[in-house]
């Protein structure tokens, strides 16, 4: 109708409708729709994909607070950091990918990194190591959260590929033998028994008191001639 009023619609409006597509279908026109607004409209309010990214993710990742238990030593706390980032990102499809593809993006993100830094600094750490660690092991958590996330995107087509590959491996001359051998783990148990053999790692590498630019050197040197 000519001279009708455009539909008003506020930040808070555009937060409110990402959250319920969730990040995994968020999108500008998927928005727009929701609002019941053109596109045009809703990039006059947000810079974009990666300005709608940002919003709706910050938002979620502001859900997230993380625990610290100050019984805990440093490789306690860090499974534990790990653990919570993994369960909480599983818990919210396409989040994994919105912090894969660059983090901490806002607020949220940089508080959730503030938070690190305050807790491994009272377990001996200097801020830029405490950085480092925390980044390797939320990466990790990161990276097995949106592997999962896609497997069950893929849902019951994924249950038949994952049959037909376990009967290939059952029945191969080299592998058969070996595979059917292996325990079975769950998923969850599997991620923890990762994130505990690399929180080792890189503090058998980074023991509290040592310098960052002494850990870099030491890898460094460790890596010569592979």
């Amino acid at each position: 109708m000519i001279g009708r009023r455009p539909r008003m619609f506020e930040i808070d409006d555009i937060i409110r409708v990402g959250r319920e597509l969730g990040m995994r279908r968020l999108s500008m026109n998927a928005v727009a729709a929701e609002l019941g607004v053109s596109s045009t409209a809703l990039y006059r309010a947000v810079d974009g994909r990666w300005g709608l990214e940002r919003l709706v993710g910050e938002s979620v990742l502001g859900d997230l607070t993380l625990r610290d238990d100050p019984d805990h030593n440093v490789e306690q706390h860090l499974l534990s950091f790990g653990l919570q980032m993994w369960n909480f990102i599983v818990r919210h499809p396409g989040l994994g990918v919105y912090m894969q593809t660059l983090f901490p993006r806002g607020d949220a993100g940089r508080l959730l990194m503030a938070h690190q830094i305050e807790a491994l600094s009272r377990r001996g750490y200097t801020p830029d190591v405490a950085i480092a660690l925390s980044s390797v092991i939320a990466g990790v958590a990161i990276n097995y959260a949106v592997a999962e996330d896609s497997q069950l995107e893929r849902g019951d087509s994924l249950e038949e590929q994952r049959r037909e590959v376990t009967d290939q491996l059952s029945t191969d001359e080299n592998l058969g033998e070996v595979h059917r051998d292996l325990p079975q783990v769950e998923h969850a148990q599997y991620v923890r028994l990762v994130l505990t053999a690399t929180i080792r790692g890189v503090l058998s590498a980074a023991p509290p008191g040592r310098p960052l630019d002494q850990v870099i050197a030491d890898l460094a040197a460790a890596g010569v001639g592979v």
